[in-house]
């Protein structure tokens, strides 16, 4: 598993700039020099500021020596500033480039190489199937070679690197793992391919979150629920009770993810769990708000509550009182996430109909609730208003 591919192009969210107090970039002269361009659009893009660094990446580029190791570098920035904007297919054709001129990764990353162009490559292309598994294999080749490098000299500074590359270098099988589940399930070898792949990944990283839970996810396609779920259970106590900032955490994506695999072998409780730290993280994800109510649905279905201090001090809470406080419950995390659908002009149809169904089953049992339904209304009418203060505000910033 590696870093997710953008579904659509993102709004820029722009900060204000941290390279001076005098306001934004574009009130200041830039240094022309193309390596401190290139430093400046590097810092932007690691503050949030993909637009602001796009330009500023692409002079450098343009002024970059040809074949250069500073041409090179520039080629990657560029891309990746692309990817953080949503364009992909101007992603695409600067990481190609970049390849061009380290066809099979020797180059080192100081100097602009390294594995990095072919991993995102693997994930950007449309083919996806035996294409993206030859660009994950050139990653994968690559971090091999860089990994035997830093074990043959050992230091401080190296060992911090060869546990990044390692961690890399595991997610990139997992990422091999996963087309031979979904894109090329069909080969005679798929099975076979991938336990080989999630051998290596867990003898290269064997305290990766993500490759516990691609674990559980070939288990689960083998039928060997015991299996998965403690795979999920390994792969939650990884991460679970580190800070926010802890780089060990999965991205929100693959987090997502383990959602729904939790949910998928019954483990409901700990799926809110995971649920509920993503809403704080990010509480206008569409997916989150539904997949919590999908959630409350299921532990209704069981007479379950979700735990907390209160409940466990009162043991006489019947089984009906915990089913209809998981409905409710579920039915606000179900009509939020409608709410949001269209605020945010959500694409995922499927999402909004199951959404709507379980809404409306709900209300059979719960009654309708005018007063809910204003208050719902009323909370519409503020996520707007807090949407666009955002914009308002990046408009200003800007």
């Amino acid at each position: 598993m590696g870093k997710s591919k953008p579904q659509q192009k993102k709004e820029s969210k722009s900060k204000k700039s941290v390279l001076g107090a005098g306001g934004s970039v574009s009130k200041q002269k830039m240094n022309e020099d193309p390596s401190k361009l290139l430093e400046q659009a590097t810092l932007l893009l690691q503050t949030g500021q993909a637009d602001t660094a796009a330009p500023l990446a692409e002079r450098a580029l343009n002024d970059a020596p040809a074949n250069s190791p500073l041409q090179l570098s520039a080629l990657n920035l560029v891309a990746e500033i692309y990817v953080e904007l949503g364009e992909v297919e101007a992603a695409m054709q600067h990481f190609l480039r970049a390849v061009e001129l380290d066809a099979d990764g020797s180059i080192p990353e100081s100097e602009g190489g390294g594995a990095e162009k072919f991993l995102w490559l693997a994930q950007l292309n449309e083919q996806g199937g035996q294409a993206s598994v030859q660009w994950f294999e050139k990653g994968v080749a690559t971090l091999r070679n860089t990994i035997r490098q830093l074990e043959e000299n050992p230091g401080p500074a190296e060992a911090i690197e060869l546990d990044e590359k390692k961690r890399k270098m595991a997610n990139a099988l997992c990422g091999v793992a996963e087309i031979y589940m979904t894109d090329l399930s069909w080969e005679a070898d798929a099975e076979n391919r991938c336990e080989a792949l999630i051998t290596e990944a867990l003898l290269v990283g064997p305290h990766v979150p993500e490759v516990m839970q691609t674990l559980a996810s070939i288990r689960i396609s083998q039928l060997r629920l015991d299996d998965a779920r403690a795979a999920l259970s390994r792969s939650l106590e990884l991460w679970k009770d580190m800070p926010p900032e802890d780089p060990i955490i999965p991205d929100f994506a693959t987090r997502i993810s383990l959602a729904r695999l939790l949910m998928e072998v019954s483990m409901e409780l700990e799926a809110l769990g995971v649920l509920e730290r993503l809403i704080l993280e990010d509480d206008q994800s569409v997916e989150a708000w539904y997949l919590g109510g999908w959630c409350l649905n299921l532990l209704a279905e069981k007479k379950e509550a979700p735990k907390d201090a209160e409940e466990e001090a009162q043991s006489d809470v019947s089984p009906e009182e915990k089913r209809l406080a998981s409905l409710v419950a579920s039915r606000e995390w179900l009509k939020q996430s409608l709410t949001l659908y269209d605020l945010v002009q959500y694409e995922d149809e499927p999402i909004k109909e199951h959404a709507n169904e379980l809404v409306q089953e709900m209300n059979k049992e719960l009654g309708e609730e005018m007063e809910d339904d204003e208050e719902g209304e009323e909370g519409e009418e503020d996520w707007e208003d807090e949407i666009k203060s955002d914009s308002d505000d990046e408009m200003a910033d800007s």
